[in-house]
């Protein structure tokens, strides 16, 4: 397994000691759910009669699941019976928890800094698999807050998700720091004026989901 370099154990380490409070995304930061996600989807829309590839999903990773339609509809020019394709989705999702693991490098910060400062989990995931993900994987009682996309009306890469954390946790967004693991979600950190990290750097390849597996 490669080893994280030092600098950016360092430059992490003093992010986190000076940090007021920390808000996590769920999806690929702490609990490495994107091959079941893919499984997921690819169950949830063979309703429609097309064929999602694993890959298609790979590279849209993280969005929320109406930006994830919108996109399957203008691609394959149909119309879909959503709230069908979600409950197969969800229905799939929910069934397989036991495969699920946590990005451990990334849950153990939040275990250590448990207690010490406010935390938050902001995903752009529904509420009924963000809360199942958490309690499947035991992260869920680290945590003060969970905000979802069930609490907000834009998903990233607005900062509202994240904002709605700061709020809940009584924070101002200056004094938070995200972990994040997208691009999306890194630039909605940054319009909410928070600080934040990309996981990405601090979690050796194959530990997360950035393998991209597929489910025998």
């Amino acid at each position: 397994m490669t080893e994280t370099p030092p600098i950016f154990r360092k430059t992490a380490f003093d992010a986190v000691e000076r940090a007021r409070a920390l808000i996590f995304d769920c999806d690929g930061t702490l609990v490495a759910t994107l091959p079941l996600h893919g499984r997921a989807w690819a169950h949830g829309l063979r309703c429609s009669g097309k064929e999602m590839p694993l890959g298609w999903y790979f590279r849209r990773a993280g969005m929320s699941e109406y930006r994830l339609m919108d996109e399957f509809e203008a691609e394959h020019k149909i119309q879909l019976d959503r709230p069908e394709v979600v409950k197969r989705m969800r229905e799939e999702f929910l069934s397989r928890l036991s495969t699920l693991d946590e990005i451990s490098p990334i849950a153990q910060i939040a275990r250590e800094r448990k207690g010490i400062v406010p935390m938050a989990v902001a995903s752009g995931g529904a509420r009924a698999i963000v809360t199942a993900t958490l309690e499947a994987t035991q992260l869920r009682p680290l945590f003060d807050e969970i905000v979802t996309m069930d609490d907000v009306t834009r998903g990233k890469p607005f900062p509202d998700l994240f904002l709605e954390a700061a709020r809940r946790l009584r924070m101002n967004p200056s004094d938070c720091l995200v972990f994040e693991d997208t691009e999306e979600g890194l630039l909605a950190a940054q319009r909410a004026g928070m600080a934040a990290i990309d996981v990405r750097s601090l979690v050796a390849p194959g530990a997360c989901d950035f393998e991209k597996r597929s489910f025998a």
